[in-house]
C-alpha cells in the first residue's frame, strides 16, 4: 500500500454523526471496548473496498461504535440479548438525528446479528462488513486475506492490549446476569464455561417437552 493510501484507510468518518458516535463510545465505553470498535470499523471498511462493495461509510461507522454498547451496563437490559440492546441503543440514536428509516433499519439490522454465523454474509453491505470486520478482529477470520502493513497500523494506533483475556471478560460481563438469553447463539458456550453449573437448554429436550401430543397413527383419508 502507497502512504498515502494507508493515511486513508486509517481515517474515521468526521461527521456530526461520527463524532457524536464517537462521543458516545469514549464516554461509555471501556478503552479496550473502544479499541476494538474502531479497529472493526476500519477493517470492515478495508474489506468493503477491497471486494468493491457500495456502502455506507457512516453508517458502518455508527454500526460499528455501538455494536458491543450492549454489553455496557448503561445499555444492558433485564431481558433482551446484549446485540439487540446495542441494536437499540443506535435506533435510539439515529433516530434524534432524523435518519432514514430504513437507514436505521440497516444499523439495527447489522449490530443484532453481528454475532451470528453464517447469516450476515448473505445481507446488505453494512451488515455483511460488520459482521466481517468483527470476526477479523475477534478471532482471525480472514487474517492472511486483510493487507498486513495496514493491519499493523491498526492495531498500533488502537492497540491490542491484553485482548484475548481482557475482552472474554468484559464479554461475559455483558451478559453473565442474563444467561438465559444466549440461548441458541456461541455465548451459550461462554456462560457455560464461566458460570458453574449452567447448561444451556438442549434443542432435543426442548422438542421432547412440547405441549402438544404426538397424533395417533391413522390412516389419511382422501375424499
Amino acid at each position: 500500500m502507497t502512504t498515502r493510501n494507508l493515511a486513508q484507510a486509517l481515517v474515521i468518518p468526521d461527521s456530526l454523526l461520527a463524532k457524536e458516535a464517537t462521543e458516545i463510545l469514549r464516554e461509555h465505553s471501556t478503552d479496550l471496548l473502544f479499541n476494538h470498535s474502531i479497529r472493526v470499523y476500519l477493517f470492515a471498511a478495508e474489506q468493503g473496498r477491497q471486494r468493491n462493495l457500495r456502502f455506507d461509510r457512516e453508517l458502518l461507522y455508527v454500526a460499528a461504535a455501538f455494536h458491543d454498547l450492549g454489553l455496557i451496563k448503561k445499555f444492558s437490559s433485564p431481558d433482551e440479548r446484549f446485540e439487540v440492546d446495542g441494536a437499540n441503543a443506535a435506533r435510539q440514536f439515529l433516530s434524534t438525528h432524523n435518519i432514514a428509516e430504513d437507514q436505521v433499519q440497516t444499523v439495527w439490522e447489522a449490530i443484532a446479528l453481528h454475532t451470528t454465523p453464517g447469516i450476515p454474509k448473505h445481507m446488505g453491505p453494512e451488515v455483511a462488513l460488520l459482521n466481517s470486520g468483527v470476526l477479523l478482529d475477534v478471532i482471525g477470520v480472514g487474517f492472511d486475506q486483510f493487507p498486513a502493513e495496514l493491519r499493523e497500523e491498526i492495531v498500533a494506533k488502537y492497540p491490542r492490549t491484553n485482548f484475548k483475556e481482557g475482552f472474554i471478560q468484559e464479554y461475559f460481563a455483558g451478559f453473565a446476569h442474563k444467561p438465559a438469553t444466549t440461548y441458541g447463539t456461541v455465548n451459550a458456550a461462554v456462560c457455560e464455561r464461566f458460570i458453574p453449573g449452567f447448561k444451556s437448554p438442549n434443542a432435543c429436550d426442548l422438542i421432547a417437552a412440547s405441549p402438544f401430543p404426538d397424533s395417533q397413527h391413522k390412516a389419511h383419508h382422501h375424499d
